[in-house]
């Protein structure tokens, strides 16, 4: 005779499969796909719900586009907007149902197209990773690289080269160049790759710029020096314009640079006085940079050398700081001196305070031409190395060279010069 407990078994098998099956029959039609239609009706509460298609549970996806694909897509006979409309700011509604935010849109005066396309371009890229050579306009994400790097050709072209690696000491907050207290040791080799690449180009005014390196005794000046010294022995015609760091306010080493050769001085003071703590690295100030810009003055003259210095708005600077920050500028002896708009490069730096209009942008400079500055460039997509201002200062440096140049010729430069400025104000505003 069997035991109990295997007949127990022997019964209670069955039972337990049944109990499975019948559940596993229920999950499955329970089951309803994650993404679901949003014009699907819901059941009436009169109704009797159907058995074959059970309620779903809403999500947010969707399966309706956002707009329709003529939206994305330019339109040639589409008419030009108005000023008044088109210098507008749009806000845009982005995020799930539950968490909606209202953000911003970027004004249509500060797009500018994708230059991956252009061949000038793609030469130059190559010429400067061929050489092993770091650029500003690749670094600091600059809006006008398709325009300086994509003429018609590469004598045309405007590329700011930037010395001493890809690396800052610094951590300012409105800048993308990568930062580490201990970058890789300078190329012994840049000074002379920069000289071959400018000599290879062709071109009649280059400019360079640099890192903070900190963590050198002299900042790299005597570095930056030698760069200068190597481009003016291959083309002595060739002029250099120098946007140097402040090299932690040591006028000793500012002097190294300005008697180095270079025919333009620059250094930036960025923004106003009163938003340099929050907007520039703790280690620079305002008035280090007007010392800085000062004492080139003194070490080649008034007449000997040109400086310039470059401000963004936009950071939420007031009417009266800004200036203030011109007049202080002015009486350090400071020449040319741009605005631009400030763009965020990501979401880890500082926030776009207000989109300033080309409008602004004319105000002031007309404003800071009124205090005496040689040159103003002013608009939305200006930057501190600016194709428009740097044919000006090339023919003023000329001039005052007393090259055999005649009048006429110099007029005309400076009047296409002047009409290029005319030409970008108008279409980074009428965009």
């Amino acid at each position: 005779m069997a035991s109990p407990s295997v007949s127990l078994h022997r019964i209670r098998a069955p039972v337990q499969r049944a109990i499975a099956n019948a559940s596993l029959s229920a999950s499955a039609t329970a089951r309803s796909y994650a993404t679901v239609p949003t014009n699907t009706p819901e059941p009436s509460s009169s109704s009797p719900p159907s058995s074959s298609k059970p309620a779903r549970r809403p999500t947010y996806f969707k399966d309706t586009t956002i707009a329709s694909f003529d939206e994305f897509v330019s339109s040639k006979s589409s008419a030009s907007l108005a000023p008044g409309e088109a210098y507008q700011l749009r806000t845009a509604e982005v995020g799930p149902a539950s968490n909606r935010r209202t953000i911003t849109r970027l004004p249509e005066w500060l797009k500018t197209p994708i230059p991956a396309g252009n061949d000038n371009y793609k030469k130059i890229k190559a010429d400067l990773r061929g050489l092993g050579l770091h650029t500003v306009c690749e670094e600091a994400r600059c809006p006008n690289i398709s325009e300086c790097w994509g003429g018609s050709n590469k004598n045309a072209a405007t590329a700011t080269i930037m010395l001493m690696g890809d690396t800052c000491t610094r951590g300012c907050r409105f800048c993308s160049v990568k930062t580490n207290r201990k970058p890789p040791p300078l190329d012994p080799h840049e000074p002379e790759h920069t000289a071959e690449a400018l000599a290879r180009w062709g071109l009649g005014y280059v400019v360079l710029t640099n890192v903070n390196r900190d963590d050198l005794e002299d900042g790299g000046s005597h570095h930056f020096a030698e760069t200068i010294r190597k481009i003016k022995a291959k083309k002595p015609s060739l002029l250099v314009e120098a946007l140097t760091s402040d090299f932690w306010g040591n006028l000793d080493m500012v002097k190294v640079v300005a008697e180095s050769g270079l025919d333009v001085y620059a250094h930036n003071v960025e923004t106003v006085e009163a938003l340099t703590p929050y907007v520039r690295d703790r280690r620079a100030s305002f008035r280090t940079s007007l010392k800085v810009l000062e004492h080139v003055k003194k070490v080649r003259g008034q007449e000997g050398i040109i400086t310039k210095t470059s401000m963004m708005l936009g950071l939420g600077e007031q009417e009266h700081e800004v200036v203030d920050a011109l007049k202080q500028i002015r009486n350090s002896g400071v020449d040319v001196v741009t605005f631009g708009q400030y763009m965020r490069p990501t979401k880890r730096h500082l926030q776009v305070e207000k989109y300033v209009t080309p409008e602004e942008f004319e105000m002031w400079r007309q404003r800071a031409l009124d205090m005496g500055f040689l040159y103003v460039a002013s608009g939305p997509l200006v930057r501190s190395s600016y194709k428009a201002g740097e044919a000006f200062i090339e023919n003023v440096l000329r001039k005052r060279a007393g090259e055999n140049t005649s009048a006429g010729s110099v007029t005309g430069k400076l009047t296409d010069a002047m009409t290029i400025a005319v030409e970008d104000a108008i279409k980074t505003g009428g965009a």
